[in-house]
């Protein structure tokens, strides 16, 4: 099930040892082409028909339904995690004096919309933490009680790696009847995740990290349950029979099927969106089952390696195998990322963690790299 290295893929110069995709991943070759090809396209706009605004963000909305098992119907393209964030927390109920429930420490987009929707709705944010066994959904399942109306949470925490069973957190917010919105810009892309088992409210990834795509584009699930909900705004595109241009000034008030009347407007960026779909093309090809076999081994190597210098990760049953979150031992250097990276070794520090997280462009080679640079560092 593991993949070869697929450093040939990417234009990344042997020398860098670039162990940062929860940062921000390099383009795929193809997916630079992709958008040159865009750019250049618009300095001649009689090539584009009025069908091409249509067809690039179809074919992009059903490569992301098939990562988790969703379908096309299901699917709005936005421009970032909190703009499909935001849309959660403008068609979710929230009564007063009742809470959402987080997680200490998750992105800050997953964690600013809701403070605000608590302030408006006179209700409450519960932001939790593991507990002595250090697992979050543990923490999760007893906060979401008969006061939960919404669990807004992260499929794995940016800072450390730590996973949250959705599954587990789905079912008992349906047992007590409270909306469940996850931020899954940290795992879908690397690691499995399936809306039929999960059953999500609205489910929002950001395209510029494990779905290998540009910045600026992104993804979000709503359950057809959700559907007829009200968008942040009111486009042309969005419009039932919006495909006929002479029928514009007709001025539609029916919605285009699904989820697509929360598209963000012009959705159809001739450069983004086809960047986006050879990007999710390639992790088709992949298999994300296979892509998370194959960080995982990567992930454990390194865990292994720097055990040795000090630094603990996660335990590996608790956190999603395409990351690390390495807590670092006494005192580490403060601009420990800076010595990395001036030796062309590139990851990030968040909290006390330093964070690894490799992708298929990395090998044995970089993880030499890694660890020697860090010993010499620290």
């Amino acid at each position: 099930m593991s993949l070869a290295c697929q450093r040939h893929l990417f234009d990344l110069p042997r020398e860098i040892a670039y162990l940062n995709a929860a940062y921000m991943t390099p383009s795929l070759r193809a997916v630079t082409r992709a958008g040159i090809e865009g750019v250049e396209r618009k300095a001649r706009p009689w090539t584009v028909a009025p069908e091409d605004f249509f067809t690039g963000s179809e074919r992009a909305r059903g490569l992301f339904a098939g990562l988790i098992g969703a379908t096309p119907d299901d699917i709005a393209i936005v421009p970032a995690a909190s703009y499909g964030l935001a849309i959660a927390a403008a068609n979710l109920p929230l009564g007063k004096g009742r809470r959402i429930v987080g997680l200490r420490d998750q992105f800050p987009s997953n964690v600013y919309c809701w403070q605000r929707l608590a302030r408006e709705r006179e209700a409450e944010l519960v932001l939790v933490e593991a507990g002595e066994d250090g697992d979050l959904t543990t923490a999760v399942l007893a906060a979401l009680d008969e006061r939960a109306a919404i669990a807004a949470l992260p499929h794995c925490r940016w800072t450390d790696g730590r996973l949250v069973n959705l599954v587990r957190v789905g079912e008992r917010c349906r047992a007590i009847g409270a909306a469940l919105v996850i931020d899954a810009t940290q795992s879908v892309g690397a690691w499995p995740l399936d809306v039929r088992q999960v059953r999500p409210d609205f489910l929002v990834v950001a395209g510029y990290k494990w779905l290998l795509g540009p910045y600026s584009l992104g993804y979000l699930y709503v359950d057809p349950r959700r559907q007829d909900g009200r968008p942040l705004e009111d486009n042309w595109i969005t419009r039932a029979g919006a495909e006929d241009f002479t029928r514009l000034v007709d001025y539609e008030e029916a919605s285009a099927p699904g989820a697509r009347r929360f598209d963000v407007g012009e959705r159809s960026n001739f450069a983004l969106m086809p960047m986006s779909i050879a990007a999710l093309e390639q992790i088709r090809a992949w298999g994300v089952e296979a892509i998370a076999a194959t960080l995982s081994a990567l992930t454990r190597d390194i865990a292994a390696r720097v055990r040795p210098l000090g630094l603990e990760a996660v335990p590996e049953h608790l956190r999603a195998g395409h990351y690390l979150g390495l807590r670092l031992p006494p005192g580490a250097p403060v601009d420990l990322t800076r010595r990395l990276a001036a030796r062309q070794v590139h990851v990030s520090a968040r909290g006390d963690r330093l964070r690894v997280t490799p992708h298929l462009y990395n090998d044995e080679a970089d993880i030499d790299r890694f660890v020697e640079a860090l010993a010499a560092s620290l």
